[in-house]
């Protein structure tokens, strides 16, 4: 015997299977179906999201590129920049130096000056008074301090025009 189909168990069984879907659809179906429906909501806003956070993401890491680039092309103009004024402020200073150098030549040459000058002033002062204690001596006479310095001033000048 193989396999007996009996009418009655046929029939019983799909009215049972009918009315346990009929059960099912009205209590189990809809919070079954609800929870799948939310199951894949949150599946699909996960989804979303984790998509959206790798575009920002990307869009971050490409922002600190340009940042970090910017900083790199900064900071070698800063470096350029001191470099310029580090070599500004050497030729100012060797140009100071330098003009101070010559300052203190020319203040050297003057002061040489005013000294050769004073010399040759005291030295004709000199030459004065022993031309005259020269020629007093020639004369004979004495010859009062008036009479001297007019006689060394005309020598003086006679000196100076020379």
């Amino acid at each position: 015997m193989l396999v007996q189909l009996d009418p009655g168990v046929i029939i019983w069984t799909t009215l049972t299977f009918g009315l346990l879907l009929v059960v099912l659809r009205a209590t189990a179906w809809k919070p079954i179906l609800k929870a799948l429906d939310t199951r894949e909501d949150s599946i699909r806003e996960s989804m979303e999201k984790a998509e959206e956070a790798k575009r920002e993401s990307e869009r971050l890491l490409e922002e600190n590129r340009k940042n970090f680039a910017s900083a790199e092309e900064k900071a070698q103009e800063l470096i350029k920049e001191a470099r310029e004024l580090a070599e500004k402020l050497r030729g100012e200073s060797v140009a100071k130096a330098s003009a101070e150098a010559n300052k203190l030549l020319d203040k050297a040459r003057e002061e040489i000056e005013r000294d050769k000058q004073q010399a040759i002033a005291q030295l004709h002062g000199l030459v004065a008074e022993l031309a005259v204690k020269a020629a007093e001596k020639i004369l004979s006479e004495t010859m009062d301090e008036a009479r001297q310095k007019k006689l060394v001033e005309n020598y003086l000048n006679s000196l100076q025009n020379n």
